[in-house]
């Protein structure tokens, strides 16, 4: 048996190595190559091909993303299992529908415009912070303070209430991860509770004081559609919880994992040096090639095939990003990073009807923060190593030590 053979064969999502938590995609290339449509020892089954994964994305419902059955025997009857049901991301139309269009209505492509100054000045203002430090925390300091501001400005949090947002972010989808341990349960579960009693408080003032539902995404939710349509408050409060977490964690790993990656790949630094405008392209392929969001999860309704495996109704998909991202069956020279890629059709926003409602914003950030960051310091390096989150369906760092301009000390670090 092959290398890449005895790879696929021994991969087991429930029993990941620190090998692979640092560098899944050899892994993921061993799976296309040999078991596309890959069982787990739990009955369920592992896509990687970019194909495979478009199909599950688009027959909805083929593919269903209500997780009700799934999260049961997870999480029990929780708090977690309450909120990762009721958000928008884990429901099929039209429940699905109806909170979409109304998130959407606050996300305009107008109205993503207008966020443009603000977020410069925001970003600005981090980068005059780290001018003032010899060494400073990449994560910390810059990627995963962006997000919140930006998130917390949509929903109307004010300042002096943001200090939790991060750390209630990282246990509620620390607990989507394939295995948890109680510790993570414990504390996912307590985050949930904390932001419910918060979001609780926001609502109720938000609705003695309304703000734009043109801008303001709460007050949007809250009055709903002109036609009558609103949402329980069980739904309000879950998918402010979703909305917060969902614009924060990945939008932190676009910018991180595309400031360390322009590190590790300084030709393609320079020349986005050099040419300011393929930032676009550049952020196209950051998202490609590091997957903010790493897995998907479908449930089929009904038996389907898929690359001659048949599956059966009930049966538990997870589709893996990361390895679609890189199938050469789509993406010329898959294991490059060019920041010019043309035609990058990539999946880390998904496709189809759930496709990602808030991703114009998050191109928008990663594009400001990053053309900001390296023309402000076009010279900087890692200062230590960088400590990936050790999370497989999240693809981050959790740390990255840099000094903004100089030799690193180190190597980079995957």
């Amino acid at each position: 048996m092959t290398d890449d053979a005895a790879l696929a064969s021994q991969f087991d999502l429930e029993s990941l190595t620190p090998e692979f938590y640092a560098d899944p995609y050899p892994t993921y290339r061993a799976l296309r190559r040999h078991a596309p449509v890959k069982r787990m020892r739990n009955g369920s089954y592992f896509l990687t091909r970019y194909d495979d994964l478009v199909t599950a994305y688009k027959a909805t419902r083929t593919f269903s993303s209500d997780k009700k059955r799934e999260f049961a025997p997870k999480y029990g009857n929780s708090l977690l299992y309450e909120h990762h049901t009721t958000s928008l991301v884990f429901n099929d139309p039209p429940a699905h529908t109806r909170v979409r269009r109304l998130i959407m209505g606050a996300l305009s492509p107008r109205a993503i415009a207008e966020m443009e100054p603000a977020l410069i000045a925001l970003v600005d203002g981090l980068l005059d912070r780290i001018a003032a430090k010899d060494r400073f925390e990449l994560i910390e300091d810059f990627a995963a303070a962006i997000p919140i501001e930006v998130i917390g400005n949509l929903l109307g949090v004010p300042h002096d209430e943001r200090a939790p947002l991060r750390d209630w972010s990282l246990a509620i989808l620390g607990a989507l991860e394939p295995v948890l341990t109680p510790e993570q349960l414990s504390r996912g579960n307590q985050a949930v509770g904390d932001m419910l009693t918060y979001l609780e408080t926001l609502v109720a003032r938000r609705r003695a004081a309304p703000g734009n539902p043109e801008r303001d995404v709460l007050t949007r939710l809250i009055q709903g559609e002109a036609d009558g349509e609103r949402l329980s408050e069980t739904e309000l409060l879950h998918n402010c919880i979703f909305l917060l977490n969902a614009g924060h964690e990945t939008t932190t790993n676009l910018i991180g994992n595309g400031l360390v990656l322009l590190c590790q790949h300084p030709a393609e630094r320079q020349r986005l040096i050099e040419a300011p405008g393929l930032i676009r392209t550049a952020v196209e392929e950051i998202l490609r090639y590091e997957s903010s969001n790493q897995l998907g999860n479908r449930m089929t309704t009904e038996p389907v095939e898929l690359g001659g495996v048949r599956l059966e109704a009930g049966t538990s998909v997870t589709l893996c990003i990361g390895a679609a991202n890189r199938d050469p069956a789509q993406f010329d020279d898959p294991e490059r990073f060019d920041i010019a890629r043309p035609a990058n059709r990539h999946l880390a926003f998904g496709t189809g009807a759930h496709q990602c409602a808030g991703m114009a914003l998050a191109r928008l950030e990663g594009a400001v923060a990053i053309s900001r960051f390296l023309a402000r310091f076009p010279n900087y390096q890692l200062d230590g190593e960088a400590a990936r989150g050790e999370r497989v369906r999240f693809r981050g760092f959790a740390s990255v030590p840099c000094v903004v301009g100089g030799l690193t000390r180190s190597s980079l670090s995957r």
